[in-house]
């Protein structure tokens, strides 16, 4: 590996760990949407029947079913909030109780 590859691997780190932890300028970095998402894992991950993960979070339970079956694909929107479900569902529960 060339110096100029490792420096810029370092540097990516950097980046990688300032933004992780609050310190970057959000201007500075964009946010990744997944392009794909296995909303079936996540569910079964969570030991929820389609109905429960739907009332949960917000679903309806027919779009569940259709995003599971790949008879469609949940939304840009969709993906990131399903995506924060999948890493930290208790924060979404949380957000979305009154």
């Amino acid at each position: 590996m060339t110096k100029k590859a490792f420096e810029s691997i370092a540097a990516g780190l950097k980046d990688a760990v300032a933004i992780s932890s609050g310190q970057a300028d959000p201007s500075s970095y964009r946010v990744h949407v997944p392009a794909e998402i296995d909303v079936k894992a996540i569910r079964t991950q969570m030991g929820l029947s389609q109905e429960a993960f739907a009332e949960r979070f917000g679903f309806a339970v027919a779009t569940v079913r259709d995003w599971e079956q790949k008879r469609r694909r949940p939304e840009s929107s969709a993906r990131v909030l399903l995506r924060v479900i999948e890493r930290e569902p208790d924060a979404v529960q949380r957000a979305l109780s009154y």
